[in-house]
């Protein structure tokens, strides 16, 4: 397992220098920065400790101007080394990079007290009781503080036995993933090799990583492979317990990988461009009513600092990922809690790798602008209907620490939800107040409200039409659908397959019947008078020829009424192929059988299946098409070819009834 610290401190302060004295290694890569003698973007390098194992370091900008540098650093490490000069103590820059680190929740660090080979012992004293004030109250409160000469080596030794016990600290609160956890590598750096190809880098979260490993890229979403691992300078056969890690990655452009785009296979790494957070205050922090319609803060002295009102913008940092984000303005999309949290729906101009539980920073460029820490609670809040679902409570209960009441949280604010985005996967549906259909969780109101729905318009079409022989399931499907997605943020394809398995559900249980397409409540029967029986007997009879009458000619002639058609089109006697074109089912059986069998034994033209059949091309071409569009036969340039589906030529008998282009089944 390779830990991950970042540097951090005010400019000059002496934190490439730091490095380079401890690992040989100029984190400085850049001519200007050289030229300069200040870090302008971040830079890495890596220290072998005395028991075999190795530190990655990410040294990050001081410089005021290039904070966002600094933060694409911070945004992908585990652990800080906070570098403060003896001379100096701490200054603006370390005062901001302490305030950023504690918003990121980075809880383990070190501080080194550096340039003690320019002040006497008792300057060493003071700024080391200077540094121990200013911890207070950060996530680094307590850290060691370590006194350090770059130029004179003194302190070095003991500041690497430091780092051996910070490594140790942060394997012991995380410990290393399983090899079979999915992995996470935020880009910091592109670049090309020539005669290589093109090369990404990052730091590594995760389970294990091999040569030759497929990743998603987000966003995007586009697939690419690992070509070539390599881990400080050398070429490895697979990653494993993170670290710094280069990729050689085949078939793309440098352009096509940006600083904050994320290499993942893990699917819970979504591309959004809309956050549900729960936002932390700065250290200070009191509750006051801003009256802008939202939670303010006002700093010890009285100053409001942190106006957090709809609208309001600032600069988000999340992983190695920056860009605007301005607050919702709707009314549950700035909710404050009882313990001085904010929980926020945050707008991006365009979507970025995101997933719940990660941490970023909420910046504004206006001077003395404080940093909000926040954590991603839903990185794909729900729009439309589902949104309506949140209320101060539910969102109060997202924000929990318990993985139980969020997962809750989460499914009764969506409604429809996947269960794979839940924090906790061990629950009992019941628990969640859900059901699952077709592997969605839904609220259990929403799913009981569709199930009285249904019922509820079976008995109205019984009532209305007692000799109607029930509610097609397409027509009862695009009702319940449309109901759905009032309810709750699920789209049309979803809200088909979830309508889909509560009538199947239903028909499982009993609670209704099928007969074909038809849907009807139990015991439901049509009890059609022998009038109509008869004239559904001639009319059968009159479409039992290969060349029948236009079916309008044929109901005329036969007096069969309304009812008796979609009875008859119901139990399969008859097969529509569009609407004034209808054979009598068990010859169009045959038709069709006789269709497949001569596709079989080679592309079947029309000339040759009229010859066949004794018909007129009219008759030949509907019914060539409506098996194509049944998936019984298939078209191709030559002829027609036996279909996904031309089992159903074969052995279902009156099952190929149904209008023309419906699914069979």
């Amino acid at each position: 397992m390779t830990v991950v610290v970042g540097t951090a401190g005010h400019i000059d302060h002496g934190k490439t220098a730091l490095l380079l004295a401890l690992t040989g290694i100029d984190a400085d890569r850049l001519p200007e920065e050289r030229r300069r003698g200040m870090t302008i973007d971040v830079g890495y390098a890596h220290l072998r400790l005395p028991d075999g194992s190795q530190l990655d370091f990410v040294d990050v900008p001081g410089h005021n101007r290039l904070v966002g540098n600094m933060l694409v650093g911070a945004g992908e490490i585990q652990a800080a080394m906070l570098v403060v000069a003896a001379d100096d103590g701490p200054r603006a820059q370390t005062i901001e990079h302490l305030e950023l680190l504690n918003g990121l929740l980075i809880q383990d660090g070190i501080v080194a007290l550096t340039k003690i080979d320019s002040v006497d012992p008792i300057r060493v004293g003071e700024a080391t009781e200077l540094i121990r004030a200013l911890l207070v109250g950060t996530t680094l409160q307590g850290s060691p503080i370590v006194p350090v000469s770059s130029v004179a080596g003194s302190g070095l030794a003991e500041l690497s036995t430091e780092l051996l016990r910070l490594r140790d600290r942060v394997l012991q609160h995380s410990p290393p993933a399983a090899a079979g956890e999915p992995v996470r590598l935020a880009i910091d750096r592109t670049f090309v090799i020539k005669g290589r190809g093109t090369v990404a880098t990052g730091s590594l979260q995760g389970g294990r990583l091999e040569r030759g490993a497929l990743l998603r890229l987000v966003p995007g979403g586009r697939v690419v492979r690992a070509r070539e691992l390599q881990v400080h300078g050398g070429t490895v056969e697979a990653v494993e317990g993170g670290g710094r890690v280069a990729l050689n990655l085949a078939g793309m452009d440098a352009g096509d990988l940006p600083r904050g785009a994320v290499l993942t296979t893990d699917p819970r790494v979504l591309a959004s461009a809309a956050i549900l957070a729960v936002l932390r205050p700065p250290r200070g922090f009191e509750r006051a009513d801003s009256g802008t319609g939202g939670p303010a803060g006002r700093d010890r002295s009285g100053a409001r600092f942190w106006p957090v009102a709809p609208g309001a913008l600032f600069r988000l940092h999340l992983g190695t990922e920056q860009v605007q984000a301005s607050l919702g303005r709707g009314r549950m999309d700035l909710v404050l809690l009882p313990d001085g949290r904010v929980v926020a729906r945050l707008r991006l101009p365009r979507p970025v790798a995101v997933a719940t539980g990660d941490h970023f920073v909420l910046r504004r460029s206006a001077p003395g602008g404080r940093a909000i820490g926040g954590s991603v609670l839903d990185p794909n809040p729900p729009i439309g209907p589902g949104r309506r679902r949140a209320d101060s409570d539910r969102l109060a209960s997202l924000a929990s620490t318990s993985s139980t009441e969020r997962s809750r949280a989460l499914v009764g604010l969506h409604g429809v939800i996947d269960p794979g985005r839940l924090p906790a996967d061990d629950l009992d549906d019941r628990a969640l107040g859900a059901v699952r259909l077709a592997g969605r969780l839904v609220v259990l109101a929403i799913a009981r409200a569709l199930e009285t729905e249904a019922l509820d318009a079976l008995a109205s079409r019984a009532r209305v039409a007692p000799l109607a022989p029930g509610i097609s399931r397409a027509e009862l499907g695009t009702t319940l659908g449309r109901s759905l997605r009032r309810a709750a943020t699920v789209d049309q394809h979803d809200a088909g397959v979830i309508v889909d398995a509560l009538l199947t559900n239903l028909v499982a249980a009993g609670r209704m019947a099928r007969d074909g397409d038809q849907l009807h409540e139990p015991g439901h029967a049509l009890d059609l008078p022998p009038a109509v029986t008869a004239a559904m007997d001639r009319l059968e009879r009159a479409l039992a020829t290969a060349t029948p009458p236009a079916l309008a000619v044929a109901v005329r002639a036969s007096s069969c009424p309304p009812e008796g058609l979609r009875a008859l089109e119901s139990a399969g006697r008859i097969v529509r192929l569009d609407d004034d074109l209808a054979y009598a089912g068990p010859l169009y059986l045959e038709l069709a059988r006789k269709a497949v069998l001569m596709a079989t034994a080679g592309a079947l033209t029309p000339a040759a299946y009229r010859d066949a059949t004794g018909t007129s091309r009219k008759y030949v071409l509907a019914i060539l098409e409506d098996l194509d569009r049944r998936g019984i036969l298939r078209r191709t340039p030559a002829g027609h070819v036996p279909g996904p589906r031309a089992g159903l030529a074969a052995g279902l008998g009156a099952g190929i009834g149904g209008a023309p282009g419906r699914t069979v089944s």
